[in-house]
């Protein structure tokens, strides 16, 4: 096996580990899929296989999960995520990585409630009025507590955990096994 099958099979098999994750019991939006697409954006040498893997991972599990109307939000949401990863990510080092969690979990947050508010209006029930005090009530309730979580703060944490998770661990495997890493 060459050194590229060998650093692409490592790299698919953390991704399939990421992806798996939406399938067991978690908190709400305590997910990997921002941390994939950060991930995938810095370490995938075929820059358009790290788009890919989060969009696979989001569609593999959104068949079992089920969709929802504001699917096209969240989609959207993690291409800007790997876009962030892309640019801020060229040197991977833990302030950068961080800086890169906050930026996609404040972008998410931002799309999706936005979708939610602005989809609220043709629906037969409006949740959100169509101004600007309806987009900021949308957004309070979207920071707000939901029987003791914070959909905004376990994103975040989550965006934290995986990608120090993901880029930890690879550092760590890139330390032991010298072809992983990049030419």
């Amino acid at each position: 096996m060459n050194t590229l099958s060998i650093r692409l099979t490592t790299l698919l098999s953390i991704v399939l580990a990421t992806a798996l994750f939406r399938l067991v019991p978690h908190w709400p939006n305590f997910t990997p899929v921002a941390a994939l697409a950060l991930f995938g954006a810095a370490t995938f040498e075929k820059k358009w296989l790290g788009l890919v893997a989060p969009f696979a991972a989001m569609l593999l599990s959104d068949v079992i999960i089920g969709f929802h109307s504001s699917m096209g939000a969240v989609y959207f949401s993690f291409g800007l995520t790997w876009l962030i990863g892309a640019l801020a990510l060229r040197r991977p080092n833990v302030v950068n990585v961080m800086a890169a969690s906050v930026a996609s979990s404040l972008l998410f947050f931002l799309i999706t409630n936005f979708a939610v508010w602005f989809g609220s209006s043709g629906s037969a029930i409006q949740y959100y009025p169509q101004t600007g005090a309806g987009l900021m009530a949308c957004y309070a309730a979207g920071l707000a507590f939901y029987n003791g979580q914070s959909f905004f703060l376990n994103g975040l944490m989550g965006d934290f955990f995986f990608s120090g998770l993901l880029f930890g661990s690879y550092y760590l495997l890139q330390q032991r096994f010298s072809v992983l890493r990049p030419a």
